[in-house]
């Protein structure tokens, strides 16, 4: 709009006030418009496609499409994120299926919705070495560092209890976080320890793996590692949802084609060393020991499809139990199958 001078200063001043107000109310439409709404995503030290998404930017461009952005935030444990979900300050996080198990058990309202991996050899008991720890039998009156209330504390409580026949209180088991126990296995100060890359792949260089999660679950529970939402945030922002699940639909259907290619020096694995640490060359290592389940699988009875049938709610339901069993949790759930949603996968896989 241009003004121009006639004379009367009155009806001037009248017109500039018109023009600023009309300017204000626009700016403040045109702000309206493009205005996004943050959400909080928690993630952690664990190796696979859904990190090179973060790494790339594909997740951030997706939420900016819809109207979104995305504030990333690291968590040293399931743990954690459990807690942030509880308060209400996360929506989206990574958990173990044991963490689900029991933040669902405790009341927080979310829904797995993604299988980030399956753990298989991923997670394993190590004895440092000089500890004098041949076997998983040999623990009894050692200090053994775990994150509590993941799948690696599962496991290291289904093998002592079920499969060496160990009363888990005869070890001293301590809750540390992976950073802590690389820095306790270097001062010496535990025995052994259950963890994932990237601290196993620098505690395995000074020690002997002696157990891992896929001779475990072949044998009691397999474990995985997944995406979980708050269920309010998931029904409320559908478009959100949609365009995060097919950013991870794209990412793991890379690395299903390509990941013979995601070596030490690929721009995936520069990305993954970028985000949460690590060495470059040990990244290849451990991803090749995890199995990462395309959409289609995620979407089917194996995973998250399936109802009452879903593999991962069969997953959760006993890890429940077991943690009862342990005395970690009071009383189990009857029904854990409101914690599983394959929709967003089944939508993707179409």
């Amino acid at each position: 709009m241009v003004l121009k001078w006639k004379g009367n200063s009155m009806n001037y001043f009248k017109s500039i006030k018109r023009v600023v107000l009309f300017s204000a109310v626009a700016a403040l439409s045109t702000s309206a418009a493009y205005a996004e709404t943050t959400v909080v995503v928690g993630y952690q030290q664990i190796v696979g496609p859904f990190l090179t998404a973060i790494a790339n930017g594909k997740f951030d461009a997706a939420a900016k499409e819809a109207g979104y952005k995305i504030d990333w935030r690291q968590f040293a444990s399931g743990g954690d994120i459990s807690t942030a979900l509880a308060s209400g300050n996360v929506p989206i996080g990574v958990i173990g299926s044991t963490g689900i198990a029991a933040a669902a058990t405790r009341g927080v309202d979310l829904q797995l919705f993604w299988i980030l991996d399956n753990i298989g050899k991923s997670e394993a008991l190590v004895a440092r070495e000089g500890s004098g720890i041949e076997k998983p039998e040999d623990l009894k009156g050692k200090k053994v560092g775990v994150p509590f209330v993941s799948t690696s504390h599962f496991h290291l409580l289904v093998g002592m209890s079920d499969i060496w026949k160990i009363n888990p209180r005869d070890a001293e088991i301590l809750n540390m976080t992976p950073p802590q126990i690389v820095a306790a296995w270097q001062r010496g100060d535990i025995d052994a320890a259950y963890v994932w890359p990237p601290a196993l792949s620098e505690i395995l260089k000074t020690g002997k793996e002696i157990a891992n999660s896929e001779e475990i679950g072949a044998k009691s529970v397999p474990t995985f590692d997944g995406l979980v939402v708050d269920k309010s945030f998931a029904s409320e922002n559908p478009k959100f949802m949609t365009a995060f699940t097919t950013v991870l639909k794209d990412a793991y259907a890379d690395y299903k084609a390509n990941g013979g290619q995601w070596t030490a020096d690929s721009e995936q694995v520069k990305g993954m060393v970028k985000l949460i640490g690590g060495n470059a060359a040990d990244i290849p290592g451990a991803l090749a020991l995890l199995s990462f389940p395309t959409v289609e699988e995620q979407a089917s009875p194996t995973w998250l499809g399936g109802g009452k049938d879903s593999g991962a709610l069969k997953s959760v339901t006993q890890s429940a139990k077991f943690l009862v069993d342990q005395k970690q949790l009071d009383q189990a759930l009857d029904d854990y199958s409101g914690n599983v949603n394959g929709s967003f996968a089944e939508a993707a896989a179409k």
